[in-house]
């Protein structure tokens, strides 16, 4: 007998052995296998649509242009996620898919949340022009730095190398300083808890003699320096009392934080470099600065050695004796003079002075005497008295 073709279709598929599930059973075999061949955790880059808070929990829709699928915040996570994304944010989700069973659906369990860079740059761009109008950020605005501050407050992450490479730097440039380090978080959206750190800080300055603060972070993605663009934070950084130096991420990066600083670094270090001096270089400029002082010393003792010799000559000008013999001089010179000035000198020569008896007014003209007058008439050794009989005149030459 031939093999009979016909049967119905349920008959031939049990004959091919193709399995058999219920809805339940095919549900569970399908979360199986989703379980087993992905991966338990994963990022999804995509965009925010519709977050909405429902009973506690957050959800909404990541797409990206081209697809997109639902996504959950659970209300025990969502109380340890400070980033709360809006409608169209940019965003780079850490999640785990969920899939329940008891109607194929297929969800993204988030588990941290942060926004992606174009979010980021936005965020930045907004909070820039805020703080602008405020003219909280205006280069006019930038206090100097101390030239050798004895008290610095450093915020940054504890333990981390950006700090370690801060103190080592401190120590060999001005060791003079203490770093009053401050432990602050600075990964994930931290800004509230840095901000109520500068406040307490700012309240304590005085008590605390801070000259600076130094907000520090190390390298990282421009999401991850995203907490220094926050408004509020960097409102209490510019009006800190004290000069602020930034040193966050690297050279390349820029946020709000650096723009309202009194002065930006490239890095942490660096920032450490702007605010201390270097202990050889203030060594070298105080070695060439007592050399200028001995010089000066040299030169001045100089000046004045030579003012002293000066004063001493001209007070032995003006010495008593000396001073005597000046006057002793003088008087040799007129009593010289009077010498050979005195009539005497003219008498031993032979020469008479006569005088008018009885005006005793001296006779040097003939015409000053009359006949009958009586005359004296001086000589060397005595005095004759004579009369004059006649007077003679006569007439001077022109060369007289």
């Amino acid at each position: 007998m031939s093999a009979s073709t016909g049967g119905s279709p349920i008959a031939a598929l049990s004959a091919d052995r193709i399995p058999t599930f219920s809805v339940a059973e095919l549900n569970s075999a399908i979360g199986n296998l989703l379980e087993r061949g992905f991966a338990p955790r994963f990022l999804v880059e995509a965009t925010v649509s519709r977050p909405q808070l429902k009973k506690g929990h957050l959800w909404m829709s990541l797409g990206d242009g081209d697809a997109s699928i639902s996504a959950v915040v659970w209300a025990s996570q969502l109380r340890q996620i400070r980033y709360r994304p809006e409608d169209g944010d940019g965003v780079t989700v850490v999640g785990k898919l969920n899939f329940w069973a008891a109607r194929a659906s297929l969800t993204v369990q988030v588990l941290d949340i942060r926004p992606s860079l174009t979010t980021v740059m936005r965020e930045f761009e907004r909070v820039r022009r805020v703080l602008e109008d405020e003219q909280l950020i205006d280069p006019a605005r930038a206090r100097g730095l101390p030239q050798q501050p004895r008290t610095v407050a450093v915020l940054t992450s504890v333990p981390s190398s950006a700090l370690a490479d801060m103190l080592r730097t401190a120590r060999e440039r001005w060791p003079l300083t203490r770093l009053l380090v401050v432990p602050i978080p600075v990964q994930g959206a931290v800004n509230e808890r840095i901000e109520s750190v500068l406040n307490n800080l700012a309240e304590q300055a005085g008590i605390l003699a801070l000259e600076a603060l130094v907000l520090a972070r190390g390298g990282g993605s421009r999401e991850d320096l995203a907490v220094f663009d926050s408004e509020n934070l960097c409102r209490a950084l510019a009006h800190f009392p004290v000069p602020v130096v930034t040193g966050i991420g690297h050279e390349d990066d820029l946020t709000v934080a650096d723009l309202v600083a009194d002065h930006r670094a490239a890095t942490p270090t660096a920032a450490i470099v702007a605010l201390l001096p270097d202990r050889q270089t203030e060594l070298q400029y105080l070695r060439q600065r007592h050399k200028q002082l001995q010089d000066w010393v040299q030169v001045r003792l100089i000046h004045e050695r030579q003012r002293l010799l000066e004063r001493r000559s001209a007070f032995a000008q003006q010495s008593p004796l000396l001073r005597l013999e000046r006057l002793r001089q003088s008087l040799d010179q007129k009593r010289s003079l009077l010498s050979a000035l005195s009539p005497d000198r003219w008498l031993q020569r032979g020469l008479a002075l006569v005088r008018n008896q009885s005006t005793g007014e001296a006779i040097v003209s003939s015409q000053q005497a009359q006949s009958g007058d009586k005359l004296e008439l001086e000589l060397k050794d005595g005095v004759l008295h004579t009369q004059v009989d006649w007077v003679e005149t006569r007439t001077p030459s022109p060369n007289a």
